[in-house]
């Protein structure tokens, strides 16, 4: 049973409506831009109250243990409250490309994932639109839907939010982008990236433990991490694998390879050119030196 089963729909409609009250003068996430959102402002992440969805489906590309057989069910929420100059889904989480939904039919999305066989249900850049998507969950949990819940977020993550998540959210999926403030603020447009997601790293394994899966080796619940490994050591790998063993050494991390310049990368020389295949093999070493073991090896190649 999914954890937003256990606490129910009446739980769930206090917890949405705590969330809404947070976009009042909003400080949804530790940007505090302030800004009336339910009266139709909008701060840094440029969204109101209304969800806006990009796309919805079962997708295949996501860490072995969220996929399975059929799928994560991904929901791509749009537009983002970080500002990563080499984001890879620009489109969406820059240039907005969505559509504004009612809750309802946010609700019937998570509904028709289910149905389609998914293993979970994949909030994918969440963090702006978490009380709708509470709200969402409370209107689906009526309708049946009975999969785990993944929160799927860039890490950057107010606490205050994050404890309204508990008992909600099955699955923790953040980045854990940069081990250094300086680094967020030159390619995130945020000056307290590392203290903040450390504080949210923390709260969510408070949550929900390491990653556990079930005996087809899909999860069901945990912490699992995200962290792409950058040019020039620009994301202090070394750093964020010493802190995410200090959570537990057994933290499911995928050591992410995948890098190349995107969007406005080239605006920062630094991360203007692809990864070595001996800056990842560094990286990867920094992980294991630091006792993480249980490392996503789909990835763990050029």
């Amino acid at each position: 049973m999914p954890a937003y089963a256990r606490i129910g729909s009446s739980e769930l409609a206090e917890r949405a409506a705590a969330l809404r009250e947070l976009m009042q003068a909003c400080r949804l996430c530790p940007r505090r831009c302030g800004v009336d959102r339910l009266a139709g402002e909008v701060g840094a992440c440029r969204t109101g109250a209304v969800p806006v969805v990009s796309s919805h489906g079962p997708h295949f590309g996501e860490e072995t243990p969220l996929v399975g057989g059929h799928g994560s069910g991904t929901i791509f929420l749009t537009n983002c409250n970080l500002g990563c100059i080499f984001c890879q889904n620009y489109d969406i989480s820059h240039l907005g490309q969505g559509r504004e939904v009612a809750v309802d039919r946010l609700a019937r999305m998570m509904v028709e994932l289910q149905e389609r066989d998914c293993h979970n249900i994949n909030w994918v850049t969440p963090t702006h639109q978490a009380p709708m998507l509470v709200e969402a969950t409370r209107l689906a949990l009526e309708r049946g839907l009975h999969v785990p819940i993944v929160y799927n977020c860039g890490g950057y993550e107010s606490v205050e939010a994050l404890r309204l998540l508990d008992g909600i959210v099955d699955i923790y999926m953040p980045d854990a982008k940069y081990g250094a403030n300086e680094a967020g603020k030159r390619l995130s447009e945020v000056g307290d990236y590392w203290d903040r997601c450390r504080e949210a790293l923390a709260e969510m394994h408070r949550q929900v433990g390491d990653l556990r899966v079930d005996g087809s080796g899909v999860a069901t619940r945990g912490l699992l991490v995200r962290h792409l490994v950058l040019p020039g050591d620009m994301a202090r790998t070394g750093v964020v694998m010493q802190y995410l063993a200090s959570l537990s050494r057994d933290t499911y991390v995928n050591v992410m390879a995948q890098y190349h310049p995107q969007h406005r990368a080239g605006e920062v020389s630094a991360v203007a050119r692809p990864l070595t295949r001996e800056e990842f093999r560094r990286a990867v070493e920094e992980a294991l030196d630091a006792g993480l073991h249980r490392l996503d090896e789909r990835r763990l190649a050029l």
